[in-house]
């Protein structure tokens, strides 16, 4: 008898032994179906309902989408092949994000038991090595999105062995895998041309030449995150740009070489480019951003932490020529003024999109800022740590006009003065906590 035909013929004799009236009332098909749309937990409290709603509950195909992350500190081995054996076929989707107890062995069963798996997030299951890769390589051949964030043993024998086995892969994250070098990443290009989406973050040893084989062999590419790859240079980023102009999530950060080269190329080349982030690098100036503001006029999120050469030119620039922008962050921008935040106030962006803006350790922003900015009437939170000349009369003025926003801001507090005579305290109150 058949796993199918024998769970149906115990369902059947559940529901006949069962006199609870919804189990009367509503045939099995349709509490099958309202089952279906409950998550992990209450799937588990039906099933401990009686005997007729453990069948149903724990019916494989009730388990399609699963995210075991809130049960992260206790989820063992055993329990995921358990789900694996119940699911089977079923599964499509799988988050063991954060369940640091899983090994090797878990994930065998999980590849050999449920071979239509489109989704697996892996991050932070730090006890993987490439076994796991090399188990989901040979019985996954369906996965399209892996997560490996994390998983600080993987090498590049798991990027090839996926690349073998797994041509359908359009989402891969191995960031902060600290053995990816440029092989790795060379073979996902071969053997995985439909690359939407390819995140590295904090993967040092992916230097330019592993870009470059993305950009000649996956032009699909949609998103890249190569943040903390400090040895990409211009010539990868230029290439990036030119093969992958659909390109419009880029995360640049920590990249320090690159200069307005780069710029220039994502001006030429990726027009419909919506999230920059480009924190610490330090060598782009106006100019590189005066370009890409007149080019990519659907920029929605800009990160320019620590881009300590820009000035309120590219102020005035983006407030020209990006009218979409959501998120800006200006933090450690130590040469923007009130100047620079006025045309960006009165700019199109202001009026209708803007929302968050950062602008923590801008020493030349004054009050001035935020009565200007009182005409950004979505604004819903602004930075403010460490600007010096921000008052809170400033700041509660902004709030008269903008009830609703957040801003965060910090005031140092105010020493104790010196008493005029007798024995005076040693310390302010600070060091006393301290």
């Amino acid at each position: 008898m058949s796993y199918a035909t024998r769970n149906k013929f115990e369902l059947t004799k559940a529901f006949a032994d069962d006199e609870a009236q919804i189990n009367r009332k509503l045939p099995k098909e349709l509490l099958l179906r309202i089952f279906s749309n409950l998550d992990v937990v209450s799937l588990c409290r039906c099933a401990q309902v009686s005997k007729a709603w453990n069948i149903l509950a724990l019916d494989g195909s009730n388990w399609q989408r699963i995210d075991l992350f809130d049960f992260q500190k206790d989820v063992e081995g055993p329990i995921i092949e358990n789900i694996s054996r119940r699911c089977g076929g079923f599964l499509r989707q799988l988050s063991l994000r954060g369940c640091r107890s899983i090994g090797d062995s878990s994930i065998k069963t999980l590849a050999h038991q449920c071979p239509n798996i489109e989704d697996l997030n892996l991050n932070d299951c730090k006890k993987l090595t490439d076994l796991t890769c090399q188990y989901l390589a040979k019985h996954c051949l369906k996965l399209q999105k892996l997560n490996l964030d994390s998983c600080a043993t993987i090498t590049d024998q798991s990027l090839k062995s996926i690349s073998d086995g797994c041509p359908n892969i359009t989402h891969i994250n191995v960031s902060w895998c600290g053995n990816i070098t440029d092989n790795g990443v060379d073979a996902i290009s071969h053997g995985c041309p439909r690359l939407q989406s390819f995140t590295s973050k904090g993967c040092r040893q992916v230097t330019s030449r592993a870009i470059v084989s993305l950009a000649m062999r996956c032009q699909q590419l949609e998103m890249v995150n190569i943040k903390a790859c400090g040895n990409v240079r211009d010539d990868a980023v230029v290439l990036l740009a030119e093969k992958c102009s659909k390109l419009h999530y880029l995360c640049l950060s920590e990249c320090a070489q690159l200069t307005d080269v780069s710029l220039n190329a994502l001006a030429q080349f990726c027009p419909y480019l919506s999230t920059l982030e480009v924190a610490n690098c330090s060598q782009f100036t106006d100019v590189g951003f005066h370009v890409l503001a007149k080019n990519c006029r659907y920029l929605e999120k800009m990160d320019l932490d620590e881009c300590v050469l820009i000035t309120d030119h590219t102020l005035i620039n983006l407030a020209m020529g990006c009218p979409r922008i959501e998120y800006l962050t200006l933090s450690h921008c130590e040469l923007i003024t009130d100047e620079g935040i006025r045309h960006l106030s009165t700019s199109p962006c202001a009026a209708e999109n803007l929302t968050v803006l950062e602008l923590d350790n801008c020493p030349l922003i004054t009050d001035a800022s935020l009565e200007h900015l009182t005409s950004c009437h979505n604004l819903q939170r602004v930075e403010l740590y460490d600007c010096q000349q921000i008052s809170r009369v400033g700041i509660k003025r902004l709030r008269n006009h903008l009830p609703n926003i957040k801003v965060h801001a910090y005031f140092a507090p105010v020493t104790p003065p010196q008493t005029a005579g007798g024995t005076r305290q040693k310390y302010c109150r600070c060091c006393v906590i301290i």
